[in-house]
């Protein structure tokens, strides 16, 4: 964490104790890439950017840890060996992209970590002295890959089944695995056979770091596909090497409610990280109906979250920097970290 030596089975609790008992995850990352002038009309999406611009992921990444962000979320949640695969990328070089999204990130967080030490942030109490974090590689569902909008649907059809899954993100999990991340991000997951496939994966491989599991909604009470979610928790809940258990790109107005659900199956730590609260349109590939809470709107929110159980809170889709800063000072977490003029 940080350049520190962590066992992999202590790196969530080290995180929130090093907190304070809640930590800030970062917030939007392929939305914030084309705020930075990125074109992700592609099925990579954000993964485009690891072929032409990881300029402007390690600029995102620096961003939110100067927000106030814990914990980055690395550029390959769409990045899959078939999906570099399909743009005619050999399997060696895919596989060295995965590499780089996770050296992108660790890039990003020395560099942040250096210019601490310096002193080249401010704020009300000064240079954070002790600012922990840590890089978690993403790794989006198998709707994600598909790029047809089903990750907000769970609805891959029977010919899918749990083996199909697996050997899917077999490989993918074990490269990230070994990138030299802390932890695993299994995020977006919309349905129940996805979340056991994870589940096996981990078991099933001698994966030395841990990971978290997070599910999205879009009704506040069973995940996308219509499965529960508290059966869907108490998958994650049966595995030792899940360290927290949550959801994520859910609106904003359904959080408090999925937290109470999740905390009456699960022991280990509630992970949540929202998006704005608009509404993904998979047909005309854009965010529409914008009926999210804007930034300053969220602190009341994450008061809230954080009484309810919550102690890994940030932000998915359509969430900025901006969201991340007054998460952090919502949180008390840490002063406003601003370069030095």
């Amino acid at each position: 964490m940080g350049g520190t030596t962590t066992s992999s089975a202590d790196v969530m609790s080290d995180l929130l104790r090093e907190c304070g008992g809640c930590a800030v995850i970062d917030g939007g990352l392929a939305t914030e890439l084309e705020r930075n002038g990125a074109d992700l009309n592609d099925p990579l999406w954000s993964a485009k950017c690891l072929i032409s611009s990881p300029h402007l992921i390690r600029k995102v990444h620096l961003d939110y840890l100067e927000a106030g962000a814990n914990i980055l979320i690395t550029a390959s949640y769409q990045a899959t060996i078939q999906g570099f695969e399909s743009k005619g990328i050999s399997r060696e070089e895919s596989e060295n992209l995965l590499r780089k999204s996770a050296e992108i990130a660790c890039e990003a967080r020395d560099i942040f970590l250096e210019r601490c030490t310096k002193g080249c942030y401010s704020g009300t109490g000064g240079a954070p002295k002790n600012h922990p974090v840590l890089v978690a590689a993403s790794i989006g569902s198998y709707g994600a890959y598909l790029a047809d909008g089903s990750e907000y649907s769970g609805e891959y059809g029977e010919a899918v089944t749990l083996a199909i899954l697996k050997d899917f993100h077999r490989r993918r999990v074990q490269v990230l695995a070994e990138s030299g991340v802390d932890i695993i991000a299994f995020e977006t997951i919309p349905n129940k056979i996805e979340a056991q496939a994870y589940i096996e994966l981990l078991e099933e491989n001698d994966i030395k770091i841990p990971a978290w599991l997070s599910f999205n909604s879009k009704d506040g009470v069973n995940v996308v596909s219509g499965d529960s979610l508290h059966e869907c928790a108490l998958i994650a809940e049966s595995c030792n090497k899940v360290v927290a258990v949550g959801i994520n790109c859910t609106p904003p107005r359904f959080i408090h409610g999925l937290i109470t659900s999740v905390q009456k199956v699960t022991s280990k730590p509630i992970i949540i990280y929202p998006n704005s609260g608009e509404t993904y349109d998979a047909d005309r590939k854009e965010w529409v109906e914008s009926t999210g809470v804007p930034d300053e709107d969220f602190v009341p929110y994450v008061s809230k979250w954080r009484e309810a159980g919550a102690s890994l809170i940030g932000g998915c889709c359509r969430t900025t920097p901006n969201t991340i800063r007054a998460i952090s000072r919502a949180l008390n977490i840490t002063s406003a970290i601003k370069p030095q003029n």
